[in-house]
């Protein structure tokens, strides 16, 4: 469980660089015998390194220093524990400070989603589309570590980290008027926590089980609180039919605590098929029930920006129509992560980005 400081790190966090090598020299000097059979520092001695975040006497801890502290969303519980509450907000910015107009925010509030209208021009979709097919037939991207394939075929499923492997990705990934968005909805600037291009082919797109992403990015990523968003973009026409998104809308306002420890590099399995992680059925049936599973369609060029807490899923893709999207997630700066929650080791770079610099910087 390595961490080098850097000062960039420390700076996105609002920590001085003596900061930093303190908690780290803490570290160091407890990691022998502070460390739970887990893996992970017991909550009083995470509370006690936390009083030296500051190199002047006297200093109390914040509310993200805190949160950070304590596991405020246990998961990955050997017994079943009850759903509880979203502890913080979901919108914390206002009409005041961002292009979107209150109405947007409040349904974005409501139902843990929205749907940009043709967010992208018909060159910029054009030329996403040249780059998607281009990345999808280039030998040496696909032997690549960051590009994961369907589990019982050799197609492209997902290329990861592209905001930083791709010039053209990177440009979409830091244009403000996505980054704008998300600073006004998540109150702060933001950095980008993971990146892909998704690829849905028609007749081998595979499914995706219902899951928060938060849980998986607060137990392998540590993502203290669920004060991140993710937007896809749509490159091909998303129908009811050909494996869309579906999320049940307000769900994001509840947190479902999984059952199962997390196995060693389990990112390399759930990425092609989530097991832990994903709720039970008698769970996922009560949302359902309570909540609705809205299924949303879309034009090539539009956009679905959604909580992180959202439950969602897709189908599988079993109609000759291909289904495709570059999918970019953003973190507050002030959520940044820290050591996971419920893994033994955090998932690796390309997954989980430790780089907070803010995005359109």
């Amino acid at each position: 469980m390595d961490r080098t400081p850097t000062a960039k790190g420390a700076a996105a966090r609002g920590r001085s660089f003596c900061e930093v090598l303190r908690i780290e020299k803490r570290l160091g000097s407890v990691r022998g015998t502070g460390w739970d059979s887990s893996g992970r520092m017991p909550i009083s001695t995470t509370l006690e390194w936390f009083q030296t975040l500051s190199c002047t006497k006297g200093a109390t801890l914040t509310s993200t220093q805190e949160a950070t502290a304590k596991d405020l969303y246990p998961t990955r519980t050997v017994e079943p524990t009850e759903v509880f509450d979203r502890k913080g907000p979901v919108v914390y910015g206002s009409a005041d400070n961002g292009p979107m107009d209150a109405e947007t925010l409040q349904h974005f509030d409501d139902k843990g989603y929205i749907i940009i209208d043709q967010l992208l021009t018909q060159d910029e979709l054009a030329q996403l589309r040249a780059e998607l097919q281009r990345l999808s037939e280039d030998a040496d991207v696909k032997a690549d570590e960051r590009t994961i394939v369907e589990p019982t075929s050799d197609e492209v499923r997902s290329i990861f980290e592209v905001h930083r492997t791709n010039e053209i990705m990177k440009k979409i990934a830091n244009d403000p008027r996505i980054v704008r968005r998300a600073e006004q909805i998540l109150g702060s600037p933001v950095y980008i926590h993971q990146s892909r291009i998704n690829y849905k082919p028609g007749f081998a797109g595979k499914e995706f089980s219902w899951h928060s992403d938060f849980e998986s990015w607060h137990a392998e990523d540590g993502l203290p609180e669920p004060r991140a968003l993710s937007i896809s973009i749509l490159l091909t026409d998303n129908y009811s039919f050909n494996g869309p998104l579906m999320i049940m809308p307000g769900s994001h306002k509840k947190f479902i605590p999984c059952v199962g420890e997390t196995p060693e590099n389990h990112y390399k399995q759930s990425l092609k098929k989530q097991d832990i992680g994903s709720p039970d059925q008698d769970t996922l049936t009560e949302f359902a029930d309570e909540y609705g599973i809205d299924v949303l369609e879309g034009k090539a060029g539009d956009a679905i920006m959604f909580d992180s807490n959202c439950m969602h899923a897709s189908n599988s893709n079993i109609t000759p129509y291909s289904r495709s999207n570059i999918f970019i997630v953003y973190n507050s700066v002030e959520n940044s992560a820290v050591e996971p929650y419920a893994a033994r080791s955090r998932r690796p770079e390309f997954i989980a980005s430790t780089d907070f610099t803010p995005a359109g910087s």
